[in-house]
């Protein structure tokens, strides 16, 4: 019922200029019915975010957008290995993936060649979220994509390069009623291993133990992380929205006892949230990010994004 695709990644420009992005798909089934196939009957609502955080400079900005298909508006094609809405597409070139999106002010084009392959997050395929059957979602990243392309900026042209990382997630029930959201965060390092985690927060403030993660190795390979096996701590420092009076915790510690890692997640630009007009996808934190700290005491740094939901009011995803 309900499938995303997310790019997020870190840039940087000719001139040192630093950059961070967001693009993300959205398919959420509304029908099946075989005799609503009229070309603007709605069978899945398509719905879009791109953002660009200007970490230099201190803006954030923000666009989305939501389609029906109608005569090829928006959709998915696996034939033409197409993802798009609107302007706003992924067009697939073998291993390459091209992205491309304009919103007023801002565009990105990019060009994304994987730098390992696609992991498959949770155990045999499956991210369980909660207990029971049909509680999880089919798990799919590639977590380090080479990025080069170029930036429009309010007018001003930027040459960039940097990393970015792909999660494709689909599922029809993921949450429970008493889960509320979720911190995820995906690391690349700068010793070509990277690590995605989530904890899934409870209403009573507990972490929930369907929380979980991965660790992906400097040759690809990967490995799941039960939520015993790490810990996310919040460390003084905190935001709070304008917009939605949420209060987001953008300074965290990581700790991985079984590979030694230690680290530290800041960010140089507080305001990522984003807010939809729509209603119709949840608000949240997706913000790029800056890591230091160690392995096995030998010093460690790198880059990320980190996801935070459910702070302005509880997610609901398939209940």
């Amino acid at each position: 019922q309900t499938e995303w695709w997310y790019y997020t990644g870190n840039l940087t420009a000719v001139d040192g200029q630093r950059f961070g992005f967001e693009l993300t798909f959205f398919r959420q089934a509304v029908s099946r019915d075989p005799q609503r196939n009229a070309t603007w009957d709605v069978q899945d609502l398509y719905l879009a975010h791109l953002a660009l955080s200007d970490l230099d400079a201190g803006q954030f900005l923000h666009a989305e957008r939501g389609n029906r298909s109608g005569p090829g508006i928006a959709g998915i094609n696996e034939k033409s290995e197409r993802i798009w809405n609107g302007n706003w597409s992924i067009q697939w070139q073998g291993a390459n993936q091209n992205l491309q999106a304009a919103d007023n002010g801002f565009s990105l084009e990019l060009r994304l060649h994987p730098e390992k392959g696609p992991v498959l997050n949770g155990e045999n395929g499956v991210s369980q979220k909660a207990e029971g059957l049909g509680r999880a979602s089919h798990y799919i990243s590639f977590t380090r994509l080479a990025a080069n392309g170029s930036i429009q900026l309010k007018g001003k042209p930027y040459k960039v390069s940097g990393l970015a990382w792909m999660d494709h997630e689909f599922f029809t029930q993921q949450l429970e009623a008493n889960q509320i959201g979720w911190d995820w965060l995906g690391l690349q390092l700068d010793d070509k291993t990277d690590l995605m985690l989530y904890q899934i927060r409870r209403k009573d403030g507990s972490i929930d133990p369907f929380s979980s993660g991965t660790y992906v190795d400097a040759q690809g390979r990967s490995s799941h992380l039960r939520e015993q096996e790490f810990t996310l701590q919040r460390l003084d420092g905190s935001w709070q929205s304008p917009m939605t009076g949420a209060i987001y915790s953008i300074h965290w510690k990581i700790s991985v006892p079984k590979l030694g890692i230690a680290l530290e997640v800041t960010t140089p630009l507080k305001s990522q949230e984003v807010t939809g007009s729509m209603k119709l996808a949840p608000n949240y934190w997706e913000g790029a990010i800056q890591l230091s700290g160690t392995r096995n005491a030998a010093p460690l740094r790198g880059v990320g994004y980190l996801e935070m939901t459910g702070y302005d009011r509880p997610i609901e995803l398939g209940q």
